[in-house]
């Protein structure tokens, strides 16, 4: 079992920057490969961004490219998507996802462990 657990959303105005983190447990951090998706309200749910297990393989979605930034921490087993620039259309729940022991994927349905999820908000 690989339990995550999100943190750091909250109310942005657009132009903005927030820290997102994803808290790793249950399995080595090395062997968890960890997604960040966005589900908008009436909206499925989309990768942002991934990361690989050793760091060194990441995936950006067009609409953040530039603008987000994923990262790991293996100090605190902790994934980092700092996201910057933000805009409106950033609104949504943001959920971290784990894929422990296979290479980084960007199908939400090849993810076997989902966190809670943590709101941003981006205001105009």
């Amino acid at each position: 079992q690989v339990q995550l657990v999100e943190s750091g959303g909250g109310l942005v105005q657009a132009g903005g920057s927030l820290r997102l983190s994803c808290a790793v447990s249950g399995r080595t951090f090395s062997s968890v490969g960890v997604g960040w998706f966005r589900q908008a309200p009436g909206k499925e749910r989309d990768l942002v961004a991934a990361i690989g297990r050793s760091g060194g393989t990441t995936y950006y979605a067009d609409s953040v490219k530039g603008r987000f930034t994923i990262s790991r921490d293996n100090a605190e087993n902790t994934v980092i998507l700092q996201m910057t620039s933000l805009k409106p259309e950033d609104t949504g729940v943001y959920y971290c996802a784990g894929r422990p022991l296979r290479p980084m994927t960007v199908w939400s349905h090849e993810y076997d462990y989902w966190g809670q999820g943590t709101q941003v908000t981006v205001s105009s």
